[in-house]
């Protein structure tokens, strides 16, 4: 039964018809109801009739609006933690974001993160970007104006002069203790959440290798030490073992890549607490960069990175390493059949079967444990009373195969409905 809301009310919003896997337990709550209250955080979530029942003793009255899903799977939006929507690789297609003036990134950036949202991914970790971009694009998503998920920034990443991806305003050159210093502190200056840094090669710099160290030990420091003191965590693109074996002596809080690892710089991270993002997608993606033009040293030397990435990654669950879903390219992006950021949890899920991490795992990974790590579970990353009702519906069961995310029809963030597949609207595929 619906109840039209009186119109002096915002309505409460009960979802029922729904099996719920809140993020915190391993179990599906089946047959289940999620209350989101009118400032689209949660209030209930439990059996239907019991949740039913108490909204009515809660008073919400003729005030509630009720959507039926149809037996569908619910779960927490998706958080990606590696995203660039001003991403451009080398190949005519990067050539072209490179050459955009300010208006015209901006409004390619705002759709980026309009099919972000609408593919089912709630929350974001910019690690770069050109300009400061996002922080406006930031701002417009907070105020209403552009549909996006919530965005969390690095503003634009640290590089020596030189260093894997200085030839990008999504960088900035520094050298020395003091210039990585003052690097940091420009980042929390404009806004910034966490900071990034650059410490070695990687597959996009063409006169580079991945294992080339690209940071001293003074300037690793530096970042860590300014980073910390004010307030804000320190991820680093990085990729042999020997580099980050260094940085996480150092306090480094998170791994991007990690293309590289052994297993005792992989038992380091995980006794200092050291996250993993590990980007699988990034080695494993040939018909990506063919459509973007990338050229033949960049494909060949991220093919060839892939079987000791996926070494790593196993390495890394095995020492018990938190992990964190991150796709790296853009999150929406169509990508073997399903979006970058489903195909990203896909390689986790089925690369890391037997090492650590099942199903359940694998969307805890890209729900509650980036939440945890932003500092911002409570408010995102579970399904659970007080968080904001940022949630996607699947037909199948995630947590029996993560592949049944490629079937996302309906997206709500904030306890708006922002995608309903049946109702034939929302879908990153059509036009706003």
């Amino acid at each position: 039964m619906t109840t039209t809301p009186r119109a002096d009310v915002r309505p409460r919003t009960l979802v029922t018809g729904c099996h719920v896997f809140d993020s915190v337990h391993d179990g599906v709550l089946r047959d289940a109801a999620v209350l989101v209250g009118d400032d689209g955080r949660i209030l209930a979530v439990g059996p239907e009739q019991e949740v039913r029942a108490g909204q009515v003793r809660g008073g919400a009255g003729d005030a509630v609006r009720e959507i039926d899903l149809g037996g569908a799977h619910v779960m927490a939006g998706l958080l990606n933690m590696h995203t660039h929507f001003s991403l451009s690789l080398p190949g005519a297609a990067g050539d072209e974001i490179m050459a955009m003036g300010p208006y015209a990134l901006a409004l390619y950036m705002a759709d980026g993160a309009r099919r972000t949202l609408l593919s089912g991914v709630t929350t974001v970790r910019c690690v770069a970007e050109k300009d400061h971009s996002e922080l406006d694009l930031r701002r417009a998503v907070d105020a209403g104006r552009v549909p996006g998920p919530r965005i969390f920034t690095a503003g634009r990443a640290l590089v020596c002069t030189g260093g894997h991806g200085h030839d990008s305003p999504d960088t900035l050159e520094c050298d020395g203790a003091d210039g990585f210093t003052r690097g940091v502190r420009l980042q929390v200056k404009v806004g910034a959440d966490l900071v990034k840094v650059m410490i070695s090669g990687g597959i996009a710099g063409e006169h580079e290798q991945i294992s080339t160290p690209q940071l001293t030990r003074d300037e690793m420091a530096a970042v860590i030490g300014t980073a910390h003191a004010w307030g804000r965590k320190v991820t680093a693109h990085a990729g042999p073992a020997e580099v980050i074996a260094e940085a996480v002596e150092l306090g480094l809080d998170c791994v991007e890549h990690g293309y590289q690892l052994t297993a005792e710089v992989a038992a380091a991270m995980a006794a200092a607490g050291t996250a993993l993002v590990p980007t699988l997608v990034v080695t494993r993606c040939a018909a990506f960069f063919d459509s973007l033009g990338v050229p033949a040293w960049m494909q060949q030397r991220s093919l060839d990175a892939g079987p000791r990435h996926v070494e790593s990654y196993r390495m890394a669950l095995a020492a018990g390493v938190t992990v964190m879903l991150g796709s790296d390219m853009p999150p929406f992006w169509p990508f073997e059949g399903t979006s970058a950021t489903v195909r990203e949890l896909e390689h986790m899920a089925a690369l890391g079967a037997g090492h650590g991490l099942d199903a359940p795992a694998a969307l805890r990974a890209a729900t509650v444990v980036p939440a945890r790590w932003l500092g911002a579970d409570g408010d995102v990353g579970s399904v659970t009373p007080g968080r904001f009702a940022d949630l996607v519906a699947t037909d199948g069961d995630p947590t029996a195969d993560v592949s049944a995310l490629r079937g996302i029809r309906w997206v709500m963030k904030g306890g708006t409905v922002v995608r309903d597949d049946r109702a034939g609207y929302g879908h990153p595929d059509h036009a706003a």
